[in-house]
């Protein structure tokens, strides 16, 4: 199971989206959109380590770990995610996104292996580490990441995962994915700047329910509001629709906040607005559910995410090269690469990667806007306000362009 809060869901956009950029986005445009400028004449593959390869000869000068020939010039970097299994989509998508970062950035002195982790992540951390390779980029799941985590540890391998996990940063690891409570702080922080007060929740039982659950109620206080209910469902419509009565029912509210998919939204939002209009609020989730636009009673909704501006050129860029839409989380993987080659610029080939390099106030931009990692190794994001409308979503509050 994938586990970003933002769905793996294959598709360019997510709707149609009209967005409202202020004049100090355009720095931020400009520069992601050189990187994706014109592809290299000669295209650079990123190479995939083979697990049936043969036994290595013996080591000779320029050789390093189990085979794969040193590199003097070139910094070596692994990508671990799954290229087989249930999740090869999602993993694959994640992989060609970066080999279109690497054409893109022309990033000649940077070579990244593939390895799948399908058959065991930490046995491709081995394999990996054993070629060389100074930086891991990936895996994908949290129980990978923890596989992976400690066998990097040791090797003074830094891990830049693709997870949304929070548990698993820190020590060496980041994580690069969609945490879905700094979706709740932003649209809750922006629902009180417009003058709501009294917030409640309708989150369902699963880890993605309990995080947003927790990340709201400290919202809430953080903005001064009244929080005043939240009602939790399994999945399952009949437990949706009475967790969603039994909220309409709890008191005065200004604004609820579902997190949850756009479809489980559609069926709740009638039922919560039995006892009086209340503004709804949404997560990252609904940013790749074109149907929310075409549901009347989820109209005026809001909710935080990263933008698509930049997004929409890559999904374009990606279906021209591979035949088809990427998934939504191939923005990680360019990302990453992106992050990668603006820290190359000082790391000497063969040399330790500087992860403290990672770190820098300033942080980084990309397809998903600017970010950087806090002292736990979790990215923090600029995230935009959107609304639901007839025709698809609006930008009501763009994401910051600078820290």
């Amino acid at each position: 199971m994938v586990e970003s809060g933002m769905m793996p869901k294959m598709a360019e956009t997510s709707a149609k989206r009209q967005i409202i950029a202020p004049a100090q986005q355009i720095k931020m445009r400009v520069l992601v959109t050189i990187a994706l400028g014109g592809l290299l004449a000669a295209c650079q593959v990123v190479p995939k380590a083979s697990p049936d390869a043969a036994p290595p000869p013996p080591k000779t000068d320029d050789m390093i770990g189990e085979g794969l020939p040193t590199d003097t010039d070139r910094h070596r970097v692994a990508l671990l995610v799954p290229q087989s299994g249930a999740n090869a989509d999602v993993g694959n998508s994640i992989a060609n996104a970066t080999t279109l970062a690497l054409l893109d950035s022309r990033a000649d002195k940077l070579r990244i292996t593939t390895y799948d982790t399908a058959n065991g992540a930490a046995a491709a951390a081995r394999q990996a580490i054993a070629d060389g390779n100074k930086l891991i980029l990936g895996p994908l799941l949290s129980e990978d990441v923890s596989a992976v985590a400690p066998i990097a540890r040791a090797a003074r391998i830094p891990v830049l995962s693709f997870s949304n996990d929070t548990s698993v940063a820190g020590n060496g690891v980041f994580i690069m994915g969609f945490v879905p409570g700094q979706s709740v702080e932003r649209v809750v922080k922006y629902s009180r700047a417009k003058g709501h007060q009294r917030f409640g929740a309708l989150v369902p039982k699963n880890i993605y329910g309990d995080r947003s659950a927790a990340a709201f109620r400290s919202a809430v206080q953080a903005a001064g509001g009244t929080l005043v209910s939240i009602e939790t469902y399994d999945r399952s419509a009949a437990a949706l629709t009475g967790a969603a009565r039994r909220l309409a029912n709890a008191g005065d509210m200004d604004a609820v906040l579902i997190a949850d998919i756009g479809g489980n939204a559609v069926r709740a939002v009638p039922v919560v607005k039995t006892s009086g209009d209340r503004q709804i609020l949404g997560t990252e989730m609904w940013n790749t559910d074109s149907s929310l636009a075409g549901a009347p009673a989820m109209r005026g909704a809001w909710f935080a995410s990263v933008s698509d501006g930049l997004y929409g050129q890559l999904a374009t860029k990606y279906r021209t090269r591979f035949g088809h839409a990427p998934y939504r989380l191939g923005s990680l993987g360019y990302d990453s690469v992106l992050l990668t080659v603006r820290i190359a610029r000082d790391w000497k080939p063969g040399t330790s990667f500087p992860a403290s390099r990672l770190v820098a106030s300033d942080g980084f931009g990309g397809i998903d806007g600017i970010f950087r990692f806090n002292d736990r190794g979790i990215a923090v994001r600029a995230l935009e306000v959107s609304e639901v409308g007839a025709g698809g979503f609006r930008v009501i509050d763009p994401a910051p362009t600078k820290w």
